[in-house]
């Protein structure tokens, strides 16, 4: 336990030095590429975050353990708003400022739904996983295109700048933060076992908290640097890409059968933060939503831990 414990420990502070970097080099490369900060928050520092996700999805699909990576995919989406976001809301409130923040939060929103009916025959097919792998390509290329056409308004003189150091700053806080997530799983998956909880509460509850850790990081360095359409991109796009992608890998590796009444929880309280965060007509998202919303996900805890028994 105690060497679990150091784990999450030194997890945590690789994680906070590698958001640094990574947002640091975001915001650089979006100067550079001429693109609105949320495009490459929603982009690569949502899928630079999601990597721990990804990595956690195909090693337990090629152990023969899916259950687990759609926990953890179902999990972190949960997470990510009703947890790293709901810490920052709770803080100081946060500023829309990015018309395209409107359309990630419908995607946010409709994922859940489709999920559901994908899944409702209770089988995660190699089908199912093309249609969630299409919806995924129509909206990255949605989103590719609006900022080709704000990158064509702006300046010219503003492609000047190198891209180089916003690319070393972007490896390298990715860097840290994959190592950082890797040191937050093995810890959280030593406490879990330790407790003898079951691998659906390991994936769902320990493992989504333990991979959301670069997702905090980069989210509260935004909002601390001012960059909070940074922020925000990194959590919706990060539960589209969870979702749509990661979830969508592990099937077309191996297929699966899915207990309906289990993700159900995920689901539900996936659509309810993400309706929660719904900027007003001023753009404002206040403090109270953010308190709200880790209550939210206390009850997400404690009905995810009653649906799932632990291992005698």
């Amino acid at each position: 336990m105690i060497e679990s414990a150091l784990f999450l420990l030194v997890g945590i502070v690789l994680a906070w030095f590698g958001g640094e970097m990574f947002v640091k080099g975001g915001v650089g490369l979006a100067h550079w590429a001429r693109w609105p900060t949320a495009v490459i928050g929603v982009t690569v520092a949502a899928f630079g975050t999601s990597s721990p996700e990804l990595m956690v999805a195909i090693n337990a699909a090629v152990d023969g353990l899916p259950e687990i990576s759609l926990g953890d995919v179902l999990g972190s989406n949960v997470v990510n708003i009703a947890l790293v976001l709901a810490v920052v809301l709770a803080a100081s409130g946060m500023k829309v400022e990015s018309d395209g923040v409107w359309r990630d939060w419908t995607a946010a929103l409709l994922v859940p739904g489709i999920m559901y009916l994908v899944l409702l025959d209770g089988w995660f097919s190699r089908l199912d996983a093309a249609i969630l792998l299409t919806c995924f390509s129509a909206w990255l290329w949605l989103v590719i295109t609006q900022a080709r056409q704000h990158a064509k308004k702006q300046p010219a003189h503003a492609q000047r700048s190198t891209p180089y150091k916003p690319g070393f700053f972007i490896l390298a806080g990715l860097a840290l933060l994959i190592v950082a997530a890797h040191c937050v799983i093995r810890g959280g998956k030593g406490v879990a076992e330790a407790l003898g909880w079951s691998p659906f509460i390991v994936g769902a509850v320990v493992v989504a908290a333990a991979t959301s850790t670069p997702e905090l990081a980069t989210t509260l360095i935004a909002r601390m640097r001012g960059h909070h359409d940074v922020g925000l991109g990194n959590i919706l796009g990060s539960n589209v890409f969870n979702a749509l992608f990661i979830a969508s890998t592990v099937a077309l590796i191996q297929p699966y059968k899915v207990n309906l009444p289990e993700i159900q929880p995920s689901l539900i309280f996936g659509v309810l933060t993400v309706l929660l965060i719904l900027p007003s007509r001023s753009g404002m998202i206040r403090r109270w939503r953010g308190v709200l919303l880790i209550g939210l996900y206390g009850a997400y805890v404690l009905l995810t831990l009653d649906r799932n028994a632990p291992h005698p």
